[in-house]
């Protein structure tokens, strides 16, 4: 559904939010008909094999917890979407990316609660994140929505790589990573311990506890539906979930009492006396919400019984009375405009029904009967009263017990303050108190506090009403059969390990909860009647630094010392990012091999003359290549090098790799040879006395590490290498008897597709870094006289040839024309004439012409013979990729359309998506990827033909070797000819007479290819 969101929403407008409701619904549904087999212990699984490497499966399992998690994000879910129809206009913006990231938070929601597998969890929890992310931020050119989306991801991110460490200690720890087999059987010991510390940091930061509570508020940024979806059912109650889950087998640890403790009832009394000064209506619930998550928080994860049943009731009843707001505040501010609570007034008597909604709704919220809010608070305080903090001293009992009753108290507080500031007709308010303005701060900026004329409130559409009454309703139906939630909830309950069962009833008779629940009502509602001088004296409470301040800074810090560090390390010199990489290989590796090295027994440094002639050219090439002035010389005597490695490779019998090493030697040569057409022609002519020998000691060490590696690697080996088996199965499987192509093309054929991706992108890069205008798809080629044109600047060739057009059979001709006669004369390498008489070879075009088409034999050759001797696709391709270099060399770059007329990405996507298809292809089948398969026939004249499908994998190679050569021919030679014959100008912009000799020149060429002669007139040449 998530995917078909945006067509969806193209086609039926917002009506679309209400088939993506079904999404959600269905979940839900699905939860509803499995309630009778689930309360009897029927418990569905579900595995399918995924990731065998990691040993992942996708895991799902549906117990008490998970149901009633999955009915509550699924409901509210459906709820939500069809909130949204009524609530974004016909014509928003971005709706259907919006709708489409609800629909698959909603489904990541019903992937968490469900998940037996804790890496399965993880990668649910990470979804959540990402896409909360991208609600937070939908209002994208907001810098408060960028903001806000960015802290969440931020802060929510860190938790999860927390989390992350401690599933993988615990996992390992208990060799396990099924969520139901750790809880049948708790692991104990250090590790343990840590792993479940590491969790709980995830669910804190998830789930907005304290230090990580401020991420919430400011994600009020985001749209309604959002906050009334994620931030009241789902994404907050992801970390509510894990804490549940894992408390029946953690709670008795120390490190799990002092987390959920200290940071619960923390965050219970912060959110609510916060949420006390608030005038943003969303701003009131989110920090009413923190404090909320807080009091959950420490009653499902307390570890008794009544408190864990007491939490799961009051998971239900937040997530209706809070979702129920959260819409509320949406229609109020789509009614007013505003959601400043001291500009509202008369908005109850307009909005009746929603005001009865957001009556409700409170009346839940700050614990009045008969709601859902009021029987989970009553048995909250019943389980505290006579269970207290088990395993704890009575003084800790006493402090939760009382953090809990205070923390209601501001609930009930803020909740009147609340639904009067929403609905209420009240008088002008006065202006609020303002805190002192400290050194370094800015004053806060004047808000318009004016009250709305009642007269301008509009009704809402019933879509955008009916919702938050359902939710608020269900609230109440919930609490009129509180018997029907215990025996749901109470298996889960049961599972904690201490404490008698708890009760959720209606009436708990005379007793201390009682009591307590009436001095929380009556002390809320002197503090909402004092709320002017209560915001009085938190204006004079000394300043405290906020948590959102701290981590603002905390950001900025890190920027400066990012900034700081990346200053120095990245400092532009690429010797000295060089040294660095290989200063590590010496000292990480050759520290190794010389603490622990094992070395060879027996050394034998050379098995004959000829390589010892051999090494020594090579050693006396790179000496001087390190000595070398001349970019050219050092360049040539690095190919020395190259060459002398083939020989090597020859003289040890392998044909294959003399070759390939051979052909890309000769290409890298050229492509070096242009580039340095555009590099001074000596190396930098500074002195270089005090880097030289520390370039000569690093190169020394490097050397010497690494033929340290080469002699003591090969004994490291503990097991019998896999390629033992090759010669047998590359001929049994494969159909050749060449062991490197069939390797390449078959046995490791997902290295050899990784490997050609890696060439396309290669030669992209390559192009983009060289291109300086817009690339196309042009081919230049002789014969077209555009092209010719664009090179020539015909106005001005006109201009240099002066006269030539008075020659009667050419009189009128414009020197375009003068050009495509030329271009159609019947000259082979017709790109030559368009290069300077003084940049010609007669010996080059001649020998051109007599090899190009001999080589492009050879690697057609090359290309079918690769299966059983020495060649393949690769080799074919560069031998191809060399004869088209002869062609661009001899006749400039105009000959180069004309020895491919393609472009290099046709080449290049074609050949990708032929390994691709042809690995794809034996799947139809029924075979495994990149099967190869073997035909064999008897033919008329042809024989006994045997073809085995790897060839085109091998051709797909071929032409991706080819498009790199050729695009790296058009970006390095005919892209660089270009900018290097772009016409010059003087100084003062006019056209240079250096231009005007280049571009006669080449006129003069193309006249003397159309077998067109000057004449001489007045005794000048023209």
């Amino acid at each position: 559904m998530a995917l078909a969101a945006p067509a969806l929403v193209a086609r039926l407008g917002r009506k679309a939010f209400l088939v993506l409701a079904l999404a959600p619904a269905s979940a839900a549904v699905y939860a509803l008909s499995w309630t009778d087999r689930v309360m009897r212990g029927e418990h569905p699984v579900s595995v399918t094999p995924w990731i065998d490497a990691l040993g992942l499966d996708l895991a799902f399992r549906m117990d008490t917890l998970s149901w009633f998690l999955l009915l509550i994000s699924g409901g509210v879910g459906a709820i939500v979407l069809v909130y949204c129809s009524a609530y974004f206009s016909s014509n928003a913006q971005g709706m259907g990316r919006f709708a489409a990231v609800l629909t698959a938070f909603a489904g990541a929601m019903v992937g968490l609660v469900t998940a037996d597998d804790m890496l399965l969890l993880f990668v649910f929890w990470e979804l959540t994140t990402v896409f909360s992310y991208l609600l937070i931020g939908h209002y994208a050119d907001r810098k408060s929505s960028r903001r806000a989306a960015m802290q969440a991801i931020v802060v929510t991110t860190f938790g999860g790589l927390a989390m992350l460490g401690g599933i993988v200690v615990l996992g390992e720890t208990a060799g396990t990573y099924l969520l139901s087999e750790i809880l049948a059987a708790p692991p104990a010991g250090t590790a343990v311990t840590v792993a479940v510390v590491l969790m709980l940091v995830g669910a804190v930061t998830k789930s907005a506890l304290l230090p990580f509570h401020f991420w919430l508020p400011g994600a009020m940024a985001a749209p309604t539906p959002v906050s009334a979806y994620l931030h009241a059912a789902a994404m907050v109650k992801a970390g509510v979930y894990l804490v549940a889950r894992l408390a029946p087998g953690f709670s008795d640890l120390d490190a799990w009492r002092v987390v959920v403790l200290v940071l619960g009832a923390g965050t219970l009394v912060l959110g609510g006396y916060r949420a006390l000064r608030q005038n943003d209506l969303k701003l009131v619930l989110a920090f009413g919400t923190v404090s909320q998550l807080g009091l959950i928080i420490l009653l499902v994860g307390l570890g008794s019984r009544a408190a864990a049943l007491a939490g799961l009731a009051m998971i239900g009843a937040h997530a209706m009375f809070k979702a129920a707001l959260f819409l509320v505040t949406g229609v109020v501010d789509a009614a007013t405009g505003t959601r400043d609570l001291r500009r509202l007034t008369g908005v109850g008597r307009k909005l009746p029904l929603t005001a009865v909604a957001g009556g409700l709704a409170i009346a839940s919220m700050i614990g009045l009967p008969p709601l859902a809010g009021y029987v989970a608070k009553e048995a909250a305080l019943e389980s505290l009263v006579h269970d207290g903090v088990p395993g704890t001293e009575p003084w800790v009992s006493a402090v939760v017990l009382g953090a809990v009753v205070v923390g209601s108290m501001l609930t009930f507080a803020y909740g009147l303050r609340f639904w009067w500031g929403a609905f209420a007709s009240k008088p002008q308010c006065p202006t609020p108190p303002t805190r002192p303005v400290r050194a370094g701060e800015e004053p806060a900026p004047e808000v318009d506090v004016a009250q709305i004329d009642p007269a301008q409130i509009h009704a809402q559409p019933r879509l955008l009403v009916w919702p938050p009454f359902a939710l608020s309703v269900l609230g109440l139906g919930a609490a009129l059969v509180p018997h029907l939630g215990e025996q749901l909830l109470a298996p889960h309950a049961a599972l904690y390990p201490t404490g008698d069962p708890g009760h959720l009833t209606m009436w708990g008779g005379f007793g201390p909860a009682l009591w307590l629940t009436l001095a929380v009502v009556a002390v809320g509602v002197v503090l909402f009647l004092v709320r002017e001088r209560v915001e009085a004296a938190q204006a004079r409470v000394p300043h405290v630094p906020e948590a959102e301040r701290v981590y603002r800074r905390l950001m900025r810090r890190l920027d400066d010392l990012a900034a700081d560090v990346t200053a120095v390390t990245q400092r532009g010199s690429l010797p000295l990012y060089l040294g660095i990489i290989l200063g590590t290989l010496v000292l990480a590796v050759g520290g190794v091999l010389l603490a622990a090295g094992s070395w060879p027994e027996r050394i034998v440094l050379a098995s004959g003359a000829p390589q010892v002639l051999v090494a020594g050219v090579v050693a006396v090439a790179a000496l001087l290549a390190a000595r070398a002035r001349r970019r050219l010389k050092a360049v040539l005597l690095v190919g020395v090098t190259g060459y002398g490695t083939a020989v090597l490779f020859m003289l040890h019998g392998a044909p294959d790799l003399a070759l390939t090493q051979v052909l890309v030697e000769t290409i890298t040569l050229v492509v070096f040879v242009l580039v340095l057409r555009r590099l001074p022609a000596y190396f930098s002519d500074r002195p270089l006395a005090g880097s030289r020998w520390i370039r000569l000691v690093l190169g020394a060490a490097v050397g010497v590490t690494v033929a340290a590696l080469a002699l003591t690697v090969p004994g490291a080996r503990i097991h019998e290498p896999v390629s033992v088996d090759f010669p047998e199965e590359v001929y049994v499987y494969g159909g050749g008897k060449n062991i490197v192509n069939v390797v390449l093309v078959d046995t490791r054929a997902w290295d050899t597709m990784g490997e050609i991706s890696v060439l396309l992108v290669a030669a992209t890069g390559v192009a983009s870094l060289v291109f300086l205008r817009r690339r196309s798809g042009e081919i230049l080629r002789a014969p077209t006289a555009s092209s010719l044109v664009g090179a020539l600047a015909p106005q001005q060739v006109d201009e240099a040839i002066g006269q030539l057009p008075t020659v009667p059979q050419l009189r009128g001709t414009a020197p375009s024309a003068l050009l495509e006669r030329a271009a159609r004369a019947g000259v082979w390498l017709r790109g030559g004439r368009t290069v300077a008489p003084q940049r010609r070879s007669v010996v080059f075009e001649v020998a051109t012409r007599l090899l190009f088409h001999s080589m492009i034999v050879f690697a057609v050759f090359l290309l079918f013979s690769g299966h059983n001797a020495p060649g393949g696709g690769f080799a074919a391709g560069l031998v191809t990729g060399i004869a088209i270099i002869i062609r661009y060399l001899a006749a400039g770059r105009y000959e180069l359309g004309e020895a491919a007329p393609i472009h290099p990405g046709l080449l290049l996507g074609t050949g990708l998506f032929l390994s691709v298809g042809v690995g794809l292809v034996p799947v139809l089948f029924g075979g495994e990827p990149l099967q190869s398969f073997i035909v064999q026939a008897d033919l008329p004249l042809l024989g006994h033909v045997k073809l085995v499908t790897s060839l085109f994998f091998d051709i797909g190679v071929f032409l991706v070797v080819i498009g790199l050569v050729l695009d790296i021919l058009r970006s390095l030679g005919a892209e660089i000819d270009r900018q290097a014959d772009t016409t010059p100008r003087d100084a003062d912009g006019t056209y240079g007479a250096a231009a005007v000799v280049a571009d006669a020149r080449a006129a003069r060429a193309a006249l003397d290819a159309a077998g067109i002669r000057p004449v001489t007139t007045d005794g000048g040449d023209r």
